[in-house]
């Protein structure tokens, strides 16, 4: 092989540490008992092992519209082995008022195989709010994972027209098992508990709703 430079060799190695790669991930595309919601927890980044932007979005879709969603562009920046800062924008949208927020916060890989999200918002008129996930992975086979989940979202400030009161506004802890046909393509049931708590669960019962829900869930979990 004829001498080469360096750049040139990392090219035929393919070993370019600033290649440019892209990811669509549907962790959660679902259906959910109880009015036949439909839910879904999507995220797609494109960039390099150091810096990426990143589109993320949640919700539900329930009686032909929009129940609860949220979308954010955040730009990714890794700080550490398997640790990455985000700082971008958050909109929330559906039932209640839209709402903008400055997104910031921390994700990685935690002790004992713990994935582990926390993202700080503020907003408008001194509204500020935290929501911090946690998920983790139980290797039952090859093809059979068992997924817990948590999620928390707090407030800094009563909101009536969003209908999120202060503190610690609803939380939920789901269980997902899932069969992997493939590592990209992996069908799933599972159950999910919600609660909602103080000014937020006062809201809930006042537009007709429980504070407490438990929904059976069954979707698919896909990625490329």
């Amino acid at each position: 092989m004829d001498e080469m430079d360096p750049a040139a060799m990392a090219d035929v190695m393919a070993m370019d540490d600033d290649a440019t790669l892209a990811m669509l991930k549907f962790e959660r595309f679902e259906r959910v008992s109880g009015g036949g919601a439909f839910a879904w927890k999507v995220s797609a980044w494109a960039g390099g092992d150091f810096d990426r932007a990143l589109l993320r979005s949640e919700g539900e879709r329930a009686d032909g519209g929009i129940d609860r969603a949220d979308a954010e562009l955040l730009w990714n920046h890794a700080i550490a082995a398997f640790w990455n800062t985000e700082l971008g924008v958050r909109r929330d949208f559906g039932q209640g008022a839209d709402r903008q927020w400055i997104a910031f916060g921390v994700s990685g890989l935690a002790p004992y195989g713990i994935e582990l999200g926390a993202t700080g918002y503020l907003g408008g008129a001194g509204r500020s709010a935290v929501r911090v996930e946690l998920d983790y992975e139980v290797v039952l086979t090859q093809r059979l994972i068992l997924q817990p989940r948590l999620e928390l979202d707090a407030h800094g400030r009563d909101d009536a027209a969003a209908r999120t009161g202060s503190g610690l506004s609803d939380a939920a802890f789901g269980l997902r098992l899932r069969y992997e046909i493939r590592r990209e393509f992996a069908p799933y049931v599972g159950v999910e508990w919600s609660r909602r708590f103080g000014r937020s669960a006062d809201y809930a019962q006042a537009d007709g709703h429980g504070n407490r829900d438990a929904q059976l869930v069954a979707g698919v979990r896909f990625w490329y």
